[in-house]
C-alpha cells in the first residue's frame, strides 16, 4: 500500500510542475557542442544520442552527474554544463530531449 501511495505522489507531483519544454531547448544550446544539435550524439566526443530518451531517464542521468554517482569518463566533462541545474531546470532538459525525434 505504501508504495502504491507513493507513486500516486510522483505522479501527482510530476503533473503540478509541468515541463516547460522551450526553456528545455534554451538549456539544450549548452549540450549540442557534444551531442549535436538534433541529439544524435558525436562519437569523435564519445557523447552518446540523447534525442528520444524518455524524460526520467534524461533526469536520473543528470542527477547522478550531480551527486558523483554516475562513474565513466564523460562525468567530469559534463559536470560543468549541470552542476548549477535547478530541479525545474532539469524537467525542462529532459522534457525537451525526450520530445526530440530519433531519426531524420
Amino acid at each position: 500500500m505504501r508504495s502504491l501511495v507513493f507513486l500516486f505522489v510522483i505522479i501527482f507531483q510530476s503533473h503540478l510542475f509541468a515541463a516547460n519544454k522551450e526553456n528545455g531547448a534554451v538549456l539544450y544550446k549548452k549540450c549540442q557542442a557534444c551531442h549535436g544539435k538534433e541529439g544524435l550524439g558525436k562519437k569523435s566526443q564519445k557523447a552518446p544520442m540523447l534525442a528520444g530518451q524518455f524524460d526520467w531517464y534524461v533526469k536520473a542521468q543528470i542527477l547522478a552527474i550531480k551527486s558523483g554517482t554516475r562513474a565513466n569518463n564523460n562525468t567530469k566533462k559534463m559536470m560543468p554544463f549541470v552542476k548549477n541545474l535547478s530541479d525545474s531546470e532539469i524537467e525542462d532538459l529532459a522534457a525537451y530531449i525526450s520530445s526530440m525525434p530519433r531519426l531524420k
